[in-house]
């Protein structure tokens, strides 16, 4: 961590978005009751799961739940040190906070593209293949894919992460961004910046690249047979669910490429290195932002807003709730 200069990292500096007090006052607020509603969909979801018999017996609801807890990891790695930023200016993040941020953050987002493409899978294995399957998605292989979706998150991207920690930083601390991510950090890395980033823009590169590709030819295959089904009300009510998959992984998969694939994008250090880069940064922080913290608050919205398992689901729990109070009554 030592620079050229014999001084050492020991902190960085969060700019933030460079606004006003007003409107940093008007994003506080707004992140603020968006980042309580994220917490209260998400737990409902999970909720909803653990104590309806019904909704906890099937493989599709046992992701959901899964996928809801990750959100909530997720949104809470990166929002609420934004909102404190958002109150408290110039707010400053220790080095080892900062890459412990980096790091959960690409794990959660690995685990993210995993989850998407197992609950891809299970949509693929229900429509296409409805006789095998409760036999493919027993509890033991939807929990052991759960198990995978986690570890393997979370083993993708220790490799890059250490390698970049282990950079040298010269001159300013500041990062021009509300969070730890790896183009800003890579602009203030003094050179050589060895295999770290290279490395860091395959692994993310190939998990988001698969993953999108193997989403994509499921429910490719899902919307063919749709088509092709004799039975047009069954057709309809599995296609409305895909569509709201559709949407999800849509959102994602469009911000993240957008982001870290695309040349020029967050992770391609030459965004932050070129004249007149700077120009870009706004574009950035509100696509981080958006992928960050408005797509964990639309995904519960987008899955559960029209399923009737889910609203029956929360019926019966109200309901029971209320026989409950009145027989103590």
């Amino acid at each position: 961590m030592e620079s050229t200069n014999w001084t050492t990292v020991e902190e960085f500096v969060l700019l933030g978005f460079g606004i006003s007090q007003h409107k940093r006052l008007l994003l506080l607020i707004f992140f603020t009751i968006l980042y309580v509603l994220t917490l209260a969909e998400n737990i409902t979801i999970i909720i909803l799961v653990l104590l309806d018999i019904h909704l906890g017996q099937l493989p599709m609801y046992i992701l959901l739940s899964n996928f809801s807890w990750l959100e909530m990891c997720y949104v809470s790695t990166t929002v609420p040190r934004m909102l404190f930023d958002l109150a408290v200016p110039g707010g400053i993040i220790s080095f080892n906070e900062c890459f412990i941020q980096f790091y959960i953050f690409f794990s959660l987002g690995s685990s993210e593209c995993l989850f998407l493409s197992t609950m891809a899978l299970d949509r693929f294995l229900a429509i296409c293949c409805p006789l095998y399957y409760l036999h493919i998605m027993s509890h033991n292989f939807c929990y052991a894919l759960v198990a995978f979706c986690w570890l393997l998150g979370f083993l993708w991207y220790i490799v890059p992460a250490v390698l970049i920690s282990q950079l040298s930083f010269c001159g300013s601390n500041v990062i021009d961004h509300f969070l730890c991510d790896t183009g800003p950090i890579l602009s203030l890395a003094c050179p050589p910046l060895g295999n770290g980033p290279i490395l860091s823009q395959i692994l993310v590169s190939g998990l988001v690249i698969g993953n999108m590709l193997f989403v994509v030819l499921s429910y490719s295959t899902v919307i063919i047979t749709l088509i092709k089904s004799p039975s047009q009300g069954s057709c309809r009510k599995a296609f409305s669910t895909v569509s709201f998959h559709l949407i999800v992984v849509s959102l994602f998969y469009g911000s993240v490429a957008g982001m870290y694939l695309i040349p020029g994008g967050e992770s391609q250090l030459g965004v932050y290195l070129i004249p007149g880069g700077e120009s870009q940064f706004g574009v950035t922080k509100a696509v981080t932002l958006f992928y960050t913290a408005v797509t964990p608050f639309l995904n519960p919205l987008i899955y559960c807003l029209r399923n009737n398992q889910v609203k029956e689901a929360m019926g019966r729990l109200l309901r029971r709730k209320v026989r409950q109070r009145w027989n103590k009554e």
